[in-house]
C-alpha cells in the first residue's frame, strides 16, 4: 500500500480539488509547509522575509472563503513564494545585495499583484544573488542558499532561493525570473520544472530586453494553473504581449502527442564550456525517447559563437559597472566581490566596443530564430554540467569568464521564444539533470504540452530529497 502524499508535497491542483470537496484546509496545507520549513531551512537558506503568522492569517481567510463556497480566485490558498525581486507592496527589495537601501516598496510587482488576486497565500520571499548577476546561491546579503539534492552543490541562479525551495517542498508554487537562464538554470539543477515564457507573456516590473518572470513548480500541471494567472495584462510593461485567451488548463498530452513533431536535438552551444558527458547522455536518450514516440529528430549543427556570447556579457558588465559607479564608496563596497570585478573590468571599454558588444544581442536573436525555423521544437540541455559547489560563484570561478555555462539558455532570451527546463535523468552521484524544450515565439502552450508528454515518457523519478536527520 502507497503512503499518503505529504501536504508540503501535493501538487497545487490536488490542494484545489481537496479545498472544493472540503476533505482539506489551507490552514492545515500553509501549517505543513511552514513545518518543512522549519527542517530545511537550517540548511538551505531560501528565504527572505519568512512570516508564519502573516501566512498563517492569509491561509484563514481563504478557510473562511472557501467554507462559504466562494474562492477568491484560481489559486485561493494555494502556498507560494516570490523571487526577492519582485515586489511587495510595502517590503524592502534588495536584489540579492547588501549595497541596496532597503526601502518599502510602493506596490506589488504584477506577478505579486497576480497572486494575490487570485488568493494565493504567500509564504515567503525567495533568495538571490547580488543583482541576479550569478547563477548561483551567493549573496552578499542573504546567506549561502544550497541544493536540496546536496548540500556541497548550489541551487543555481539567480532564481536560486526558488529553485531550492521548490525542491524541498516548500509549497507547490513559485515565481522566478530570467535574462539568460535565472529560470531554468536552478530548475535544471534541483530538477523541477520550469518555463521561461514568450517575452512579455507574463507582465513584469521593471520590463528590460530578455527579462521574463516564469513559473517555477514541480510538474506541468502546476505552472500552467500559475500561467493562468500570471499571464493577465497589467499595463506597467511596455513590452508586454496583447491580451491574449489561451487554453492553458488543456495541457495534458500523453506520448502520442510526440507523433511526427520536428524536433532538433542542439547538443554543442558553439560557445562557452563543453557539455559534460552524463549530460550529454541524458539528453540524448530524451531524444531517443522523444523518437521512439514518433517525432522526427534531428541534430542541429551549433549556431551561438564566442563572440556573441561575450558581446552580451561585455554590455551587462558596463551597465552593473554604471550602476555600481552611482553607489557611495561605502555601499559599492558592499557587493560581492566577484560582481565588483566583473563590472570594473570595463571600466576603460570605449564606447565603440560598448555599441560592437551591444549588437550582439540582435546577432543572437536572428541565429536563434534562423536555426529553429525549420523544428516544431529544439531540445538541448540545460546546462553543460550539473549542480557545481555552492560556494562558488559561478562553474569558471573567473569574473572573467563567468558566463560560459549560459549559452544553451542564453539565446532565447533574445529570440523572445518560450523555454522550459524539465527534469531528463540524474548523475551517478544523483544530481538532476535538464533538458531544455524551445517552441517558436508564441507557442507557450506548445512548449507546455511537449513536456507534459516528455513527463510521461521519462517515467517515474526519483523521490524528493528530504532534509537531513537531526
Amino acid at each position: 500500500m502507497q503512503a499518503p502524499t505529504a501536504l508540503h508535497d501535493l501538487p497545487a491542483h490536488a490542494l484545489l480539488q481537496a479545498y472544493r470537496q472540503r476533505t482539506l484546509s489551507p490552514v492545515e496545507v500553509v501549517q505543513a509547509v511552514l513545518d518543512r520549513i522549519d527542517c530545511w531551512e537550517p540548511h538551505l537558506h531560501a528565504t527572505w522575509l519568512l512570516r508564519p503568522e502573516t501566512a498563517l492569517a492569509q491561509a484563514r481567510a481563504s478557510e473562511a472563503r472557501w467554507l462559504r463556497g466562494a474562492p477568491q480566485g484560481l489559486l485561493d490558498g494555494v502556498p507560494c513564494t516570490l523571487k526577492d525581486n519582485i515586489a511587495t507592496c510595502g517590503d524592502p527589495t534588495p536584489l540579492g545585495t547588501a549595497a541596496v537601501d532597503l526601502v518599502p516598496a510602493p506596490a506589488d510587482a504584477p506577478p505579486a499583484a497576480r497572486l494575490r488576486e487570485a488568493g494565493a497565500v504567500l509564504i515567503t520571499k525567495t533568495t538571490m544573488p547580488d543583482y541576479g548577476m550569478l547563477s548561483s546561491g551567493l549573496s552578499s546579503f542573504h546567506a549561502l542558499t544550497r541544493n536540496p539534492w546536496n548540500l556541497d552543490k548550489g541551487p543555481g541562479g539567480s532564481s536560486a532561493g526558488a529553485g531550492a525551495a521548490a525542491a524541498a517542498g516548500y509549497g507547490p508554487l513559485h515565481v522566478g525570473t530570467d535574462i539568460g537562464g535565472s529560470l531554468r538554470l536552478p530548475a535544471s539543477w534541483c530538477g523541477i520544472f520550469s518555463l521561461k515564457p514568450s517575452l512579455g507573456r507574463i507582465p513584469i516590473d521593471p520590463p528590460y530586453t530578455g527579462r521574463a518572470a516564469g513559473p517555477m513548480t514541480r510538474n506541468v500541471h502546476d505552472a500552467a494553473l500559475m500561467m493562468q494567472v500570471l499571464s493577465q495584462p497589467d499595463a506597467r510593461d511596455s513590452m508586454a504581449l496583447p491580451p491574449q485567451t489561451l487554453d492553458w488548463p488543456d495541457v495534458e498530452r500523453d506520448p502520442e502527442h510526440v507523433r511526427g513533431l520536428r524536433i532538433g536535438l542542439w547538443l554543442d552551444a558553439g560557445c562557452g564550456l563543453a557539455v559534460e558527458p552524463e549530460v550529454r547522455a541524458a539528453v540524448e536518450q530524451a531524444a531517443a525517447l522523444l523518437e521512439s514516440a514518433g517525432a522526427q529528430v534531428t541534430p542541429m549543427p551549433p549556431f551561438m559563437t564566442q563572440t556573441m556570447l561575450d558581446g552580451m556579457d561585455h554590455f551587462w558588465r558596463m551597465r552593473s559597472h554604471l550602476d555600481m559607479a552611482s553607489l557611495p564608496a561605502e555601499r559599492k563596497a558592499l557587493v560581492l566581490p566577484f560582481i565588483r570585478a566583473w563590472a570594473d573590468s570595463v571600466a576603460d571599454m570605449p564606447g565603440a566596443a560598448v555599441f560592437h558588444a551591444s549588437q550582439q544581442f540582435h546577432a543572437t536573436r536572428v541565429a536563434t530564430v534562423r536555426a529553429c525555423a525549420a523544428f516544431d521544437y529544439v531540445i538541448s540541455p540545460v546546462a553543460p554540467m550539473p549542480a557545481f559547489a555552492a560556494e562558488l560563484p559561478s562553474p569558471t570561478n573567473d569574473p572573467l569568464r563567468p558566463l560560459e555555462h549560459i549559452g544553451f539558455t542564453v539565446p532565447y532570451n533574445m529570440s523572445e521564444q518560450p523555454a522550459a527546463s524539465v527534469n531528463c535523468g540524474y548523475t551517478a552521484s544523483g544530481l538532476p539533470i535538464g533538458l531544455q524544450i524551445a517552441g517558436q515565439r508564441f507557442d507557450d502552450l506548445g512548449v507546455l504540452r511537449l513536456a507534459r508528454a516528455f513527463e510521461h515518457l521519462r517515467g517515474a523519478q526519483r523521490p524528493w530529497p528530504d532534509p537531513p536527520a537531526e
